[in-house]
């Protein structure tokens, strides 16, 4: 008598939980309070202000656009969503304290237990990262969305830098290609961040479905040499360029990006370490200069119907929250966003 063959138990398949639908009533704006680092106070040693998110929903909630109940609260990317895109070993290499420490470049963190890491600063980042994602799937059925996070744009699949440890945007676009291969086939990214977006032009080097336009400040971190072959246009600005000029480059330069390549979703990183007196972006961009791109981006993607989303990225000024909430406002307020499909 043959002895009875065991069945064996395959593991059941991937199914990510950043995507999920929202309701009629709620904006395609996500946010969570977990975005915000607080680390027993040592978020102080960097220049980056470690509540910016928060003030920014505040600002947002003030003036009456959303609330704690019409905005969306994205879940945490897991070791599997952040797999399609990363390694193995870069993921590992995150449980070394001393290799946060260097991407967040915030050196006593090197000296912490690494649980304390994960939970403090890691479990913030993935939560944005899951936002970004979710940003990609409600951007294709709204038209746009804004992640008030994200755009982790020095971070490759296999190396982090910057303050980025998660590729959220390399990780956004090909979760659309993946899950949305009918809409998704062509993306652009639109990366208006002072600093060189070195991570996301690594990972798409020689992919001839995502189109980059890059406008940075030539003479500051990363000057990523091998990284630019992934820019398809690309313009570097001297040190203190201000809005005459930057919004000259930037409508001219997006007006022609759109005649040479006709996306299927936009990816805006709208770092505003533009702002004049950045110490980090080292640009002299105004506030108004600022709303003003903001609105030249979305315009330019309402013309065409191209699904739009923005990622807020870098911003090293305490009153960078407050020109991010004043630029969304404004956008509602030309009818560049909408509100609630309910009202």
């Amino acid at each position: 008598m043959r002895p009875v063959k065991k069945k064996r138990h395959s593991r059941p398949p991937y199914v990510t939980k950043l995507y999920f639908d929202i309701g009629p009533n709620q904006l395609p704006i996500i946010y969570r309070k977990e975005y915000n680092v607080h680390f027993v106070g040592l978020e102080k040693l960097h220049p980056f202000d470690a509540s910016k998110w928060g003030h920014i929903f505040q600002y947002l909630k003030d003036a009456l656009l959303i609330d704690e109940n019409t905005v969306i609260k994205p879940n945490e990317a897991s070791l599997d969503d952040l797999l399609l895109v990363h390694t193995v070993r870069y993921l590992k290499s995150l449980k070394w304290s001393w290799n946060v420490a260097m991407i967040a470049e915030i050196p006593p963190l090197a000296f912490i237990p690494n649980c304390m890491v994960q939970a403090s600063y890691l479990k913030p980042m993935r939560f944005q990262t899951g936002g970004s994602i979710l940003a990609g799937k409600l951007a294709l059925e709204r038209g746009w969305a804004i992640n008030i996070g994200g755009g982790f744009h020095h971070c490759s699949k296999d190396r982090g830098g910057g303050f980025c440890p998660y590729a959220d945007i390399t990780l956004l676009i090909q979760f659309l290609f993946q899950h949305e291969q009918r809409r998704v086939k062509l993306a652009m990214i639109v990366d208006l961040d002072a600093h060189q977006g070195n991570g996301h032009e690594h990972d798409f080097t020689d992919h001839q479905n995502v189109y980059i336009l890059d406008i940075y400040n030539g003479g500051i971190y990363p000057r990523d040499k091998k990284a630019k072959r992934g820019i398809r246009r690309g313009v570097p600005l001297p040190h203190l360029t201000e809005d005459r000029e930057y919004l000259h480059q930037v409508e001219t330069n997006l007006e022609k990006a759109l005649s040479e390549f006709h996306p299927d979703i936009m990816v805006y990183n709208a770092g505003t370490d533009i702002l004049d007196g950045d110490r980090l972006g080292l640009l002299a961009i105004s506030p108004q200069g600022i709303i003003r791109r903001d609105e030249l981006v979305f315009m330019k993607a309402h013309e065409r119907r191209v699904p739009i989303v923005m990622l807020t990225s870098g911003g090293y000024l305490k009153q960078t929250a407050r020109i991010i909430a004043d630029s969304i406002l404004n956008l509602f307020d030309k009818g560049l966003i909408s509100g609630p499909t309910g009202k």
